[in-house]
């Protein structure tokens, strides 16, 4: 991360006097789609590699139709055309099946890819990010395992086995540590040149449109270094996107800026702003939203053995992570959640025992140990279709079941553990507007942002995209795709596609 020192004189560069200086791309989010983005955006270009053999037979052949131009610049609906998978994504589809031909059937073959770097083709960007490159995956707990496998979780041409080996480290079970997959991401940044675009630390609290007469009564502030390379102002009545945030200096003050973009991209994930149940009581201080805070609790010994039970709202992985840790602690917990046990949307219920042994072991929990009937497992009960009625100031919550019946439980903590949502709060009316149904707030999985699925431009606000989850891609192995399709994107924009 830049010094103080520099980050303000950046902060405080002017126009020069022709015309305000206007950045092309400024990418609000730094995890993984926002650092394959960058990647793209940097002049790295993607080619199908000669005599490489693709599995899928039809794809190998449109790729052999012209070897000589790169993937950014062929028509990617035509190349994504009748792909199949774990995503209703074409462009998640294809960038996968490019970088991972056959990896869905459990095959290792090779990507079909090879990468050249074409500094013309480079368009100026930044990324903003609160954390070091990674994004949330700085804030959760390091020694956690990834749900996916761990060579999805890495970007383009760098395998994150490969990295893992350098370190003389092996996966277990095929999956990572988070703590693994942040250092990766880091690495991966430094390793391909990306950090003078990465501006971290940073917090962006207004995205908004405006016009060339409203700006020039201001002077400008931008994060970006070497001004020379910027895009001027040529349209006298240009809409573009003014940014304004903050960053905080080594006093811990906050330093504002504002910069002016052609094009946003939201890359910011969904992690920042957990679900609340919005019961009475839910904002008291034993009541949590994060699995850290019970992490905190058994590090300070504020909850031991010997403590009431912690409460576990919540049937995701997030609840069971939880519940693994407080059983590894011999923390007693009361698991409250509105599913059956049986229930084929509960996400138990879809992953493969041999890969998921401990998410598993939880669900078997779920349905041996519940308040009716005792089992084998000590200190944790299980209350299925249940839901919080009530948190007290006593430390007492009040629980009811499918049939009505309502139970006072006197526990020591409560964790809701339902699931996050994104925090749009700096884009006008939270970003709802933009959303696939505009009554609704936006939900990576029941409402996400509306956009192109081959360009990913938001549909409501052109020169404005979505990527990841934000767009309903909430899978590492697949906001690639999405990053793919921006890029090539930005490009034609841009003029920079060879001719």
């Amino acid at each position: 991360m830049l010094s103080d020192r520099k980050m303000y004189s950046i902060l405080n560069k002017h126009p020069n006097r022709n015309g305000f200086k206007l950045l092309p791309v400024v990418i609000i989010g730094n995890g993984p789609s926002g650092i394959c983005l960058s990647y793209l955006l940097s002049g790295y270009v993607p080619y199908f590699k000669r005599d490489s053999l693709h599995p899928h037979s039809i794809l190998q052949r449109k790729l052999e139709e012209a070897p000589d131009i790169s993937i950014l610049d062929q028509d990617l609906e035509y190349l994504s055309e009748g792909l199949e998978g774990r995503s209703h994504s074409p462009m998640a589809l294809l960038f996968d099946t490019l970088l991972r031909p056959d990896t869905d059937f459990g095959g290792t073959a090779e990507s079909v890819l090879t990468w050249w770097h074409e500094a013309n083709r480079a368009i100026p960007h930044l990324v903003l990010g609160k954390n070091p490159p990674g994004g949330a995956w700085h804030s959760i707990e390091g020694s956690m395992i990834t749900l996916s496998r761990g060579e999805w979780m890495g970007l383009p041409d760098l395998p994150f086995k490969d990295w893992l080996r350098q370190k003389r480290r092996g996966l277990r079970n095929d999956r990572a540590t988070a703590e693994d997959i942040a250092q990766y991401y880091q690495h991966y940044v430094m390793k391909k040149g990306l950090q003078k675009n990465f501006r971290c630390g940073t917090v962006v609290t207004s995205v908004r449109k405006v016009t060339r007469e409203s700006i020039s009564s201001h002077s400008q502030k931008d994060l970006q270094e070497g001004s020379d390379s910027l895009w001027n102002f040529t349209e006298e009545n240009m809409e573009v996107f003014k940014v304004d945030g903050f960053f905080k200096n080594a006093k811990g003050d906050k330093e504002p800026f504002s910069i002016y973009a052609q094009n946003v991209v939201l890359a910011t994930g969904t992690y920042d702003s957990p679900t609340w149940l919005r019961v009475k009581g839910e904002n008291l201080s034993y009541v949590h939203h994060q699995l850290s805070a019970l992490e905190e609790a058994v590090k300070d010994g504020s909850i031991s053995i010997m403590s009431d039970p912690v409460l576990i709202v919540g049937a995701g992985l997030t609840a069971a992570d939880a519940i693994l840790f407080a059983h590894y602690c011999n923390i007693p917990v009361i698991h409250a959640f509105r599913r059956r046990v049986n229930d084929p949307g509960l996400i138990f219920n879809q992953l493969p025992k041999m890969m998921y042994p401990e998410y598993h072991k939880v669900h078997q929990m779920m349905k041996e140990q519940t308040a009716a009937c005792s089992g084998p497992y000590e200190c944790y009960v299980s209350l299925p279709e249940h839901h919080v009625l009530s948190f007290g100031k006593d430390k007492k919550c009040i629980l009811q079941d499918k049939n009505g019946y309502q139970k006072v439980y006197k526990i020591s903590m409560a964790l809701v553990l339902t699931g996050s949502n994104p925090n749009l709060s700096f884009l006008p009316n939270n970003g709802i507007d933009l959303a696939m149904d505009c009554d609704q707030p936006v939900n990576p999985k029941r409402n996400p942002i509306d956009v192109d699925p081959f360009t990913y431009e938001c549909t409501q606000e052109k020169g404005l995209y979505a990527l990841g989850p934000l767009a309903g891609d909430n899978f590492v192995r697949f906001v690639q795709g999405g990053a793919l399709a921006v890029a090539s994107s930005l490009l034609k924009k841009a003029n920079k596609n060879p001719p």
